[in-house]
């Protein structure tokens, strides 16, 4: 039976940021260094794909520091911890390896020092994150405020509107948090942000291969998490580019081919934590039902690359 012609809209980039790709790498390499069990502090990277194959590796996967045995090396996920994560576990004479990316260590690192600098902080993000949880608690408790809309910057109570910052998490959607910024600006004209941007290369870079393909998208699938904040900003951002129907999928296997029903043409990216294995099978999905032409929209390049801890590296 003739196979129905489908556009394939490829965007690029998609998936793996190099902050992802450097946590991986963290795991893979305490755990040829130190054996298994090595246990991490939280899903290293919002992926299950990702999270089931270190775990079949040996790594173990705990949401407390009190859920590891003091004996074991743990690692700290990508998203950052509380500064009272690696606090209690020095305090416990625990091997321990910080994987959080280097662009929400960044963030940390200008929040405390807005707050040596005797300025409260308001952050911008998602309640519950654990981004958001890991970068309020970088300094103590009141010393952040979180605002996750352009409401809330109306309701925030500040101790003094001439000595205010503000930092974001780095995955939020670029547009949205525009309006947040300009908010902040009008009712605290006085308030500090930061010298670059803190959403990050990666979430930006993503945002605007989607913004590029929607428009031309019958349909736009986004491979990734329920829980990747990232991936979640992606669908939002297609939908508002103009693509209808645009949807989150694990796996290939959480496609819903009915809704799909009649499409020429589908976009396809994936979050910054989902892996290209993942996108090859969703493309495969496709081309066992349609006649697919791939049409790869790039419109950035990437080549960031982050160095892991030195505790890990291998002597040359």
């Amino acid at each position: 039976m003739t196979k129905p012609p489908l556009t394939l809209h490829l965007a690029a980039p998609r998936g793996f940021c190099a902050g992802v790709d450097r946590a991986i790498k963290i795991v893979e390499m305490a755990l040829e260094k130190w054996g298994a069990p090595v246990y991490v502090r939280h899903e290293i990277v919002h992926n299950k794909f990702v999270v089931d194959g270190l775990r079949d590796k040996g790594a173990v996967f705990v949401e407390e520091l009190e859920e590891c045995p003091l004996d074991r090396p743990v690692i700290f996920s990508a998203h950052g911890v509380p500064k009272a994560v690696p606090d209690e576990a020095a305090r416990r004479e625990m091997v321990y390896v910080d994987a959080t990316c280097p662009l929400v260590s960044k963030v940390h690192i200008e929040a405390a020092r807005h707050h040596e600098n005797g300025l409260q902080m308001i952050m911008i993000g998602h309640a519950g994150h654990p981004e958001t949880i890991g970068t309020m608690g970088q300094l103590p408790e009141g010393e952040v405020l979180l605002v996750e809309t352009v409401a809330d910057v109306a309701q925030v109570e500040v101790r003094d509107p001439g000595r205010l910052a503000f930092v974001t998490q780095t995955t939020l959607s670029v547009d949205d948090t525009v309006d947040i910024v300009a908010a902040l600006k009008a009712r605290f004209p006085q308030i500090i942000g930061p010298h670059k941007e803190d959403i990050c290369y990666a979430t930006t870079n993503r945002q605007e291969a989607v913004k590029a393909i929607a428009p031309d998208c019958d349909a736009l699938l986004v491979v990734g998490a329920p829980n990747s904040s990232n991936s979640k900003r992606l669908v939002e951002v297609a939908r508002k580019a103009g693509c209808a129907y645009a949807q989150l999928v694990q796996r290939a296997d959480n496609i819903d081919w009915r809704a799909l029903d009649g499409i020429r043409s589908v976009g396809v990216t994936a979050g910054a934590s989902a892996p290209e294995v993942l996108i090859d099978e969703v493309i495969d999905a496709f081309r066992e039902r349609y006649d697919v032409e791939v049409r790869l929209v790039e419109t950035a390049q990437e080549n960031v690359e982050f160095k892991v801890p030195r505790v890990l590296r291998v002597p040359a």
